[in-house]
């Protein structure tokens, strides 16, 4: 079986976005809407500023009690998100994933248009196996380089 690509796994190839003055309330109401967990924050001329999940909402906004009805997303995103191309292997995004403790990943092709995000929901088992295996592996040939 070929490996799959990211834009070939994709499970949502629209993009989710807000303006980087959107409250934090704002970005949560449009990802429940969107039944995802994150949304890009891009600029008036598609420049993607930076991504804000889950997590973030939850370390950023409600651990540290701020308001979100009056917290702008551009406050509490993560700044220049990794982005990936949609030619990636699948089980590369992943080992990305798992190597920085990301849960998603901004697929962006050369042009510099963003095509959306790719979820570690997206990959399958065996290509979640694969990118541990080769996590794994990076982790002993380090220990062994010293």
């Amino acid at each position: 079986m070929p490996e799959r690509t990211l834009f070939q796994s994709m499970s949502q190839r629209h993009v989710i976005s807000l303006g980087p003055n959107a409250t934090v309330h704002e970005a949560a109401c449009v990802m429940t809407r969107a039944g995802c967990g994150s949304v890009l924050i891009i600029d008036t001329s598609s420049t993607l500023l930076g991504i804000l999940t889950e997590r973030d909402l939850m370390t950023r906004v409600l651990a540290k009690g701020l308001d979100p009805a009056k917290t702008p997303v551009s406050a509490v995103m993560t700044h220049g998100p990794r982005c990936v191309p949609p030619d990636m292997r699948v089980a590369d995004a992943v080992l990305i994933m798992i190597e920085r403790g990301f849960r998603h990943l901004p697929v962006v092709a050369e042009t510099g248009k963003i095509l959306g995000v790719f979820s570690v929901r997206d990959a399958l088992p065996r290509e979640v196996n694969a990118a541990v295996s080769l996590a794994e592996f990076n982790e002993q040939v380090n220990d062994a380089l010293g």
